[in-house]
């Protein structure tokens, strides 16, 4: 995968589902991400692109899942077994505090909060590609969570849509080691066109300020 630098005043954040379910002891879906090799250094490194990237006067967009509640999918005929054990669950409950922001992770001022995304692309039946459009964007950073599901279904609809992708290895994380594997090792090559560590973005962040 070639090494492409970000756009000057046209490159935006997308934060995915910085949910306490995800990120939080206590979450519904900790449980599964904590013990894979990413999350020992996850929330160090969101918070260091965060910070990064705000300083930069880069757009932050929060990406947000649907926030499940009772009898959501009631008559749907076509759910996927995510959706339907995500729903059996309550995973990021609306108004509980599963489905609240992650502490360090919620949205500040001048952010952009998407419309919530009821699959794995933040893209699809939500308002993100217009937010982006609007404001001029070309080229999106994904982070958040997971890697093979919702940061991939929406690198994958970026792409399809004309974004430069950029993804970051160690500023996700999975349900599995493996499934962060095939999501960086096999799939990516097909979407995105950066696949870079938290490390080697912050340069390129820092180039961006300097540009500016």
């Amino acid at each position: 995968m070639a090494t492409r630098q970000l756009a000057a005043g046209r490159t935006a954040l997308l934060l995915v589902d910085p949910y306490n379910d995800f990120l939080s002891d206590g979450g519904k879906l900790w449980p599964l991400v904590a013990p894979t090799r990413n999350a020992a250094r996850l929330h160090a490194n969101l918070s260091a692109i965060l910070s990064a990237v705000r300083e930069a006067g880069i757009p932050v967009v929060i990406v947000p899942h649907h926030r499940y509640d009772h009898n959501d999918l009631d008559g749907w005929h076509h759910m996927t077994p995510y959706q339907e054990s995500s729903a059996k669950a309550l995973v990021f409950q609306k108004g509980e505090w599963g489905g609240e922001w992650h502490p360090d992770f919620a949205p500040q001022p001048g952010d952009v909060i998407a419309k919530e995304h009821w699959a794995s692309s933040g893209f699809a039946n939500t308002d993100l590609d217009l937010q982006l459009r609007q404001r001029g964007i070309t080229h999106v950073v994904i982070v958040g969570l997971i890697a093979n599901t919702c940061i991939e279904g929406t690198g994958r609809n970026a792409s399809e849509l004309g974004y430069h992708v950029t993804l970051v290895r160690d500023a996700t994380a999975a349900f599995s080691d493996e499934a962060l594997h095939a999501a960086h090792e096999i799939n990516a090559a097909s979407y995105a066109h950066q696949l870079l560590s938290t490390e080697v973005l912050l340069t390129q962040i820092a180039t961006l300020r300097n540009d500016g």
